[in-house]
């Protein structure tokens, strides 16, 4: 059954400003903003009241103590006169004398204070000023009681309205500060999140334009290197990467259609010539000899890709081990000085390690990379006619040296070499630069050699030998290992060089 394409993915509504991260984040901060103010404001108004409470008590305190020393000094009179001169001072303070059969004696307090009943000693109460016309609004003052000898009752209290009336302004002041505040944070939401949620609508518009297949459009960036200047920095990279990826695969498709073409061609022309050709069995038999030949380049082919594919995903560490190197490509100069040889050059080596050298990899990877470098420099820089060319130099140089902590291989040829520009592409599966066209191979050759080299977090650099190509495999060293660890791996790498020389010889 025929499942429905699913509907292409429709441009989503756009965000209003309070629906965004930013704006939520402003109003967080703008409320707990606010709430730490409220806080502090409450925290300050209590303080400030409990001393001014205290102050206004203790002041109260003193008046009544001195008033009492007064009545002791100069007894009932001279209070009366002391009380009286206060009042005439105009000092906000609040006076109520009265003796034992509750009678007022002095004083401009003319109703007993309606204290609360909890108070000890005094406290807060609202009364009514004495003034000519109109009865004047109720006030707020505190008081204390003082009990004098002969029974006499002394209340001294003092006017607290300036006191409230200014607390309230504070307050109201405050609160109007703290309004304003959230309306300041919440203004600078709504333009933060407008700025930001433009600059995320150009990022979407152009993610979608990427989408839709315009893979040269890149996420605009303001200059600022903020986060979203980063990150849309990351995602460029990233997209580079993949254009990259994209074209190189687009290349390989290329590549492969071009350099498989002919051999699967020869390989169908071969064997249809072989059933026309009138001599039977003979004709028959050499015709799929030459078509066995001719899959067996196609295996090999595939088999490269295949190793360079696992290779890519890193598919073999359980393999590594400790392998040293300059033994091994000792024995692969000597392995391949007779091939040099039959193609007119001179194969040397130079070992500038004085002592061996290990890193960890697999053997048979290793070997087969360093003997891809010696093959390709035969290859290509060996005579057309198999004669070196009068006073030119015609040698393939294999060495090994140490740089730092890495030690680098390097195969160096005097052949036609490859333009710097083109270096980098002759590492990627199936290049071959036109000038190599008409040499034999499938361009898999250096690609494979960098394959190994990243999956031993080493690199493969190509040189001008001035004239001909240097190719340098960079590998890290292990820490100089133990006698021991290395005769525990010999037979490992026995296995591994087996296995090396059969898949060689396949």
């Amino acid at each position: 059954m025929n499942r429905a394409a699913p509907p292409p993915p429709s441009a989503a509504r756009p965000p209003r400003f309070w629906d965004t991260t930013s704006f939520r984040a402003a109003a967080v901060a703008t409320l707990a903003l606010a709430v730490s103010a409220i806080l502090v404001v409450a925290f300050v108004t209590r303080s400030t009241n409990d001393a001014m409470s205290r102050a206004t008590i203790e002041a109260l305190d003193r008046e009544g103590a001195a008033l009492n020393r007064i009545y002791a000094q100069g007894k009932l009179d001279q209070l009366t006169r002391a009380i009286q001169e206060r009042i005439a001072a105009g000092d906000m303070h609040l006076y109520r004398l009265t003796d034992a059969t509750q009678r007022v004696v002095a004083g401009n307090l003319h109703e007993s204070p309606a204290l609360p009943a909890e108070s000890s000693g005094g406290g807060t109460f609202r009364y009514n000023p004495q003034t000519e016309g109109a009865a004047a609004p109720s006030r707020l003052a505190a008081a204390r009681v003082f009990s004098l000898a002969n029974g006499l009752t002394l209340i001294v209290g003092r006017d607290i309205e300036q006191q409230r009336s200014y607390l309230a302004a504070t307050n109201r002041t405050l609160g109007i500060g703290i309004a304003l505040l959230a309306l300041v944070g919440l203004a600078a939401g709504v333009l933060l999140s407008r700025h930001i949620l433009k600059r995320v609508d150009a990022m979407t518009a152009a993610s979608r334009s990427i989408m839709a297949g315009n893979l040269t459009q890149r996420l605009p960036r303001t200059g600022t290197d903020d986060e979203l200047d980063r990150l849309a920095t990351s995602l460029n990279t990233m997209l580079d990467r993949i254009e990259l990826l994209m074209a190189g695969m687009k290349e390989v498709s290329d590549n492969i259609a071009h350099d498989l073409k002919t051999p699967l061609n020869r390989l169908r022309n071969r064997a249809e010539a072989a059933l026309a050709d009138q001599r039977g069995s003979p004709a028959w038999r050499a015709g799929l000899e030459h078509a066995i030949e001719d899959a067996d380049e196609l295996m090999k082919t595939f088999n490269a890709l295949l190793l360079i594919a696992r290779l890519e995903a890193g598919a073999i560490d359980d393999t590594m081990g400790p392998v040293e190197v300059a033994a091994m490509v000792e024995d692969l100069a000597e392995l391949y000085e007779p091939a040099a040889e039959e193609a007119g050059l001179g194969l040397t080596w130079h070992n500038a390690a004085r002592a061996p050298v290990h890193v960890r990899a697999n053997r048979q990877l290793l070997g087969q990379a360093i003997a891809n470098l010696i093959e390709n420099a035969i290859k290509y820089a060996a005579p057309a006619n198999g004669m070196p060319l009068m006073g030119t130099p015609s040698a393939v140089a294999v060495s090994l040296a140490l740089a730092d902590d890495h030690v680098e291989i390097t195969v160096a040829d005097r052949g036609p070499g490859i333009a710097e520009e083109d270096r980098e592409r002759a590492i990627r599966r199936f290049v071959r630069l036109e000038a190599s066209r008409t040499k034999p191979g499938t361009g898999l050759g250096l690609s494979l050699v960098a394959a190994v080299a990243r999956l031993h977090d080493g690199m493969l650099r190509l040189e001008d030998n001035k004239p001909g190509l240097r190719a340098v495999l960079s590998l890290p060293m292990m820490a100089a290992a133990a006698g021991g660890d290395a005769a525990d791996s010999e037979p490992q790498q026995k296995k591994d060089e087996r296995a090396w020389q059969k898949a060689r010889a396949n």
